[in-house]
């Protein structure tokens, strides 16, 4: 299998280095030697930044769900595909085959078509964390529909705008869910999103609660009878490469979210090839990234890049703390899981409960650990390879972005030496670089700057839906003829990668460029905290002063809050020296986050800034709650 599975150092230097100075030779190899084509391509690559236009495999002709179900069933159609491990852990787990995935999908299909679903046509999908969602997404992909997965966590408001941005013509969603404890009425809050989108004439509804809804007349349906009368046979609609395969929408830092749109092939080639480089799978494991499907890390990592590889996916409707902290390490136990895929924000969560929720479960089986979502700091970093991996699974802390599609920057398990916070080396194809301000490339080590990426790679976004200039102005004009990720980084003697944060996250206090996640690391380490966010605001004579949020362990809770102030700033000082101490901090009882984890800096910025009066988008936050509390006690 040329060079689809690294298996030493060595031979990771010898294929990057052939991918750099061959890129189009390297991914044509990968896509020739491990996927099925209805027509070969006439041309790898063309490209222009300027544009910016990118076409990867131009004219070849593919479904994806041929090379994610109908090619393994001759040799693996009894495997288990899907391994769905429900909410409450009382209920059985079920293990979707893959000849019973391909029946399911095949009639989730044709109910699609029987309700006037097309090729091109948009199709959201607003479901929870059941084997429905990826059934409707592969069943998307089937007859050529590009589907638009929004997390079911989101408000009605959310829900409206995507739908309408995109002009769905269809919305498949649930009863409700479960969450934890907790049911959640989704359809009541599709029902009130609808109200304000006219393009929308059919709502698919699965049964999960068994609550009593609403159902609107000729417009609202259960999904479960159509499936049972539907034909398990679906030819599949034999797509070009280039066509879209869904829309996936992000948060704009301002205004609306950015509907990024996604190939078929260049997607499917490189989410095949990043997992099963990234987790070092093997035939019979028993693979499970915990993140939802609303997500890219869900696309990417759960349905398309495991299923093209033939592999067992867990899909997980639960929260980590339910029935109570340990029901990560019962999963895992239970199922034999070898490689776990989360974000660090869980880790964090996690790390601060007894450790009897993990040491009681047996973890023998796990082989690779996974990090996503934000670069993992030092102190959980430590947790999870002490207390998870035994100091024996390589943990792998993933860069990349929903509009990169895949993994770019990642130790590889077993081949590359990871260092703690240090996302390490690009993977094969993937060509990034330092900026300066002056738009000045940075050469050599030991430096840090604006990361980019100078040459295209398969799984990128082609377009903002509806909005090529936007795309343009976001990620193409920072830099002439580089793709600007938005985030800083540094380069260490060896050439790994740390990634320091979002740019609007880097600091310039006195003159000197302050990456917030390093300092977020050294206050982490202080055993009373639990978590932290920096940001900056005006200061009369640095320019900008470093103001920290800070949420405590239960330990530190009683603690002096003064005595504790200045031990956070003397870990800074010994850390990252004296520049870097915080003018200002504030203890708050949480911090605002958005449903997927990460921090909204961009709130805390602007009470920092006390500029209260407009706070922006505060739809995707989980705990609204969190904010009125912290402006409350501004310092």
């Amino acid at each position: 299998m040329s060079n689809y599975h690294i298996k030493h150092l060595e031979e990771y230097f010898k294929v990057y280095r052939k991918s750099v100075r061959e890129p189009e030779v390297f991914w044509e190899e990968i896509a020739e030697e491990h996927f099925i084509w209805r027509k070969r391509w006439d041309n790898v690559l063309s490209w222009d930044f300027s544009k910016p236009e990118v076409k990867w495999f131009e004219g070849a002709k593919l479904n994806i769900t041929e090379n994610c179900i109908d090619r393994h069933l001759r040799t693996k159609g009894d495997k288990t595909a899907i391994l769905f491990e429900p909410n409450d852990p009382n209920e059985e787990a079920q293990h979707i085959s893959y000849n019973e995935l391909s029946e399911r999908v095949n009639r989730f299909a044709n109910v699609l078509k029987s309700k006037g679903v097309q090729k091109g046509d948009r199709v959201c999908i607003y479901l929870p964390m059941i084997p429905e969602l990826a059934v409707s997404v592969l069943a998307c992909a089937r007859i050529g529909a590009v589907h638009s997965v929004v997390f079911a966590g989101f408000s009605a408001t959310a829900l409206a705008t995507r739908i309408n941005d995109s002009d769905c013509k269809m919305v498949i969603t649930s009863d409700g869910s479960y969450r934890g404890a907790k049911t959640i009425d989704l359809k009541s809050i599709v029902d009130e999103a609808l109200e304000d989108c006219s393009g929308v004439n059919t709502v698919l509804v699965a049964k999960r609660i068994n609550s009593d809804i609403n159902m609107v007349d000729n417009r609202d349906e259960w999904l479960q009878p159509l499936l049972d009368a539907a034909s398990d046979d679906c030819p599949v609609e034999v797509m070009d490469a280039e066509d879209p395969l869904f829309i996936l929408y992000t948060s704009g830092s301002t205004g609306m979210p950015k509907g990024m749109v996604h190939s078929t092939a260049g997607y499917m080639v490189q989410t095949a090839y990043s997992f099963k480089n990234v987790f070092q799978y093997r035939n019979d494991d028993i693979y499970w990234c915990t993140a939802d499907i609303g997500w890219i890390t869900g696309h990417s990592y759960i349905v398309y890049g495991p299923l093209s590889n033939g592999a067992t996916t867990v899909m997980f409707e639960g929260v980590p703390s339910y029935p109570d902290f340990g029901r990560f390490w019962e999963v895992v136990e239970k199922h034999k899981v070898t490689q776990f895929y989360t974000a660090p924000t869980a880790i964090r969560a996690l790390a601060k409960e007894n450790l009897e929720f993990v040491d009681k479960y047996d973890l023998s089986s796990l082989k690779v650990l996974g990090s996503v979502g934000e670069p993992i700091n030092e102190e959980a970093w430590h947790w999870y390879n002490d207390n998870v991996g035994k100091k024996k699974s390589p943990i792998a802390d993933t860069w990349w972005q929903t509009e990169t599609g895949s993994i770019m920057i990642a130790p590889l398990p077993y081949v590359t030496p990871t260092i703690p916070t240090y996302a390490s080396l690009p993977l094969p194809g993937i060509q990034p670089v330092l900026m300066d301000e002056n738009g000045k490339e940075i050469s050599g080590n030991q430096v840090d700057g604006r990361l980019c990426i100078k040459y295209p790679w398969p799984s990128m976004a082609r377009t903002i839906w509806g909005n090529h200039q936007r795309y343009k102005e976001t990620y193409f004009s920072a830099f002439e003829g580089k793709y600007f990720t938005g985030d800083g980084a540094l380069r260490d003697a060896v050439g790994y990668y740390r990634i320091t944060g979002r740019v609007d996250d880097v600091i310039i206090v006195s003159g000197h460029n302050l990456g917030t996640a390093p300092i977020e690391d050294a206050i982490n380490e202080h055993p009373a905290v639990a978590e932290s966010a920096i940001v900056g605001f005006p200061h009369d004579i640095k320019g900008n002063a470093l103001y920290g949020y800070i949420t405590l362990k239960e330990t530190g809770e009683g603690r002096d809050h003064d005595n504790l102030r200045k031990e956070i700033n003397q870990i800074i000082t010994e850390h990252i020296g004296p520049i870097a101490k915080l003018d200002k901090i504030q203890f708050t009882h949480g911090l605002p986050k958005t449903r997927s984890g990460k921090i909204m800096r961009r709130i805390l910025r602007k009470i920092a800034c006390n500029e209260t009066s407009s706070l922006g988008d505060t739809s995707t936050l989980l705990n609204p709650e969190v904010v009125q509390a912290i402006m409350d006690n501004a310092l």
